[in-house]
């Protein structure tokens, strides 16, 4: 269980930076120690605990890359067309009986090891057959041609899955590849998530005519089981100091990060800050960050707290900024910056400098076949199906003060954003 100072995250200052509020993370959460042992095929989305150097080289025999005829380099036609007799046939999973004779081809299928003294391998499409039953080979072929070496892919010893990297299905076929069955991760990291808020109902419960059913509590839970998390789901906390205390007080000592969503702003009946100082610390961030401004982290008995605005989209942004980069923290997992791919603006947008913003847009092929970002035609940060009816993010910076039609921008999809 990573024990956080109380202090850990102190910060005095103004609104804090989009950046500032991550390096702080970043740099001050402890990673938790514990490890495990997983099945290969339970390894997606988790976290690598050990370096591992491949036990073989990949692929671990020479073989053909393509259907065709193999042959020795020295008998490769230089000026104009060659026959060569056959001899001999080797499919993928077989083995060649012997050595290629001087001045002979071998028929030979994909992923076939290459018979020895064999060096290239000509296409069975750009062959063709004589009328003794030769294969007539054409000129031109360079040396090796479709020919997958052994190591070429991988050469035996080599770091090719690093600690703190979380896996994805390619990493587990690289592991298949190499035959491994368990893999030592870091333990899940468990996560409570609370919503809070007297207008909200749980789907399935009744609703009164002023409630909303919770839909934060549930974008939330599927947001980190796909950073690999193992999530509580512990209901809705009424807007009560000492019921808010008293619920994310029991939760912290089995938990390694408490999320809640909803309560973090500055009215009165927002009652989260209160509630975690009577309980333990938490300093109270006004993250230069639109939609989404609200977000607090503190401790709670070494177990560091984020409460997210309760705003649907704010709560979808700056889970995205604060949330994923403190998972990746406590698991000791590598950073994976988010990198905005450049598209074309089919909008106009003002916005104030200071501030990174984030406006949900459409992707079109413009007319010169471009992609271009359609903006959601309304604002607001309640406003779910902005979430749902579009693609992904426009990132604009802190400097940026505006966007005019035909502007180069920063788009993030949401698919990459887990």
């Amino acid at each position: 269980m990573a024990q956080l100072s109380d202090d850990c995250f102190a910060f005095g200052g103004p609104m804090m930076s989009v950046d500032e509020a991550v390096g702080l993370i970043t740099t001050r959460v402890n990673a938790i120690a514990d490890l495990e042992t997983v099945a290969l095929v339970d390894a997606d989305g988790r976290v690598l605990a050990r370096d591992i150097a491949a036990p073989l080289p990949l692929p671990p025999f020479t073989n053909s890359a393509v259907d065709g005829y193999a042959v020795r380099n020295a008998d490769l036609p230089e000026n104009a067309e060659q026959a060569l007799p056959l001899d001999g046939r080797i499919q993928a999973g077989g083995l060649a009986q012997a050595a290629i004779k001087p001045g002979h081809t071998a028929r030979i299928f994909t992923g076939a090891p290459m018979p020895l003294e064999a060096e290239t391998v000509f296409m069975q499409e750009d062959v063709r057959v004589d009328d003794e039953g030769n294969i007539v080979l054409p000129p031109g072929l360079k040396p090796g041609a479709n020919v997958r070496p052994v190591g070429e892919d991988i050469p035996q010893g080599h770091v090719a899955l690093r600690a703190g990297q979380r896996l994805r299905p390619q990493h587990v076929a690289l592991a298949a590849a190499f035959g491994l069955v368990r893999l030592e991760m870091v333990r899940r990291i468990r996560v409570a998530v609370f919503s809070t808020g007297d207008e909200l109902a749980s789907p399935g419960e009744p609703r009164a005519a002023s409630q909303l059913f919770d839909s934060n509590r549930f974008m939330l839970m599927a947001m980190l089981r796909r950073l690999g998390c193992e999530v509580s789901d512990l209901g809705i906390l009424r807007d009560e100091r000492n019921s808010l205390a008293n619920g994310l007080k029991q939760v912290a000592g089995a938990h390694d990060l408490i999320l809640t969503t909803g309560g973090v702003s500055t009215g009165e009946e927002d009652h989260v800050k209160a509630a975690v100082e009577s309980i333990g610390s938490l300093v109270l961030w006004r993250m230069a960050i639109k939609p989404g401004r609200p977000v607090a982290m503190g401790i709670i008995d070494g177990t560091p707290l984020i409460g997210l605005p309760g705003n649907p989209v704010a709560s979808f942004v700056t889970f995205v900024h604060v949330v994923r980069p403190t998972v990746l923290a406590l698991a000791g997992g590598l950073p994976e910056p988010l990198l905005p791919i450049p598209v074309r603006a089919a909008f106009a947008y003002k916005k104030k400098i200071g501030r990174r913003e984030y406006v949900r847009v459409s992707l079109r092929r413009g007319e010169d076949g471009a992609l271009e970002a359609v903006k959601f035609p309304r604002e607001g940060a309640g406003l779910l199906s902005s979430l749902v009816e579009t693609d992904g993010l426009v990132e604009l910076g802190e400097d940026v003060i505006g966007v005019e039609p035909g502007q180069g921008v920063g788009f993030l999809s949401y698919a990459d954003l887990l």
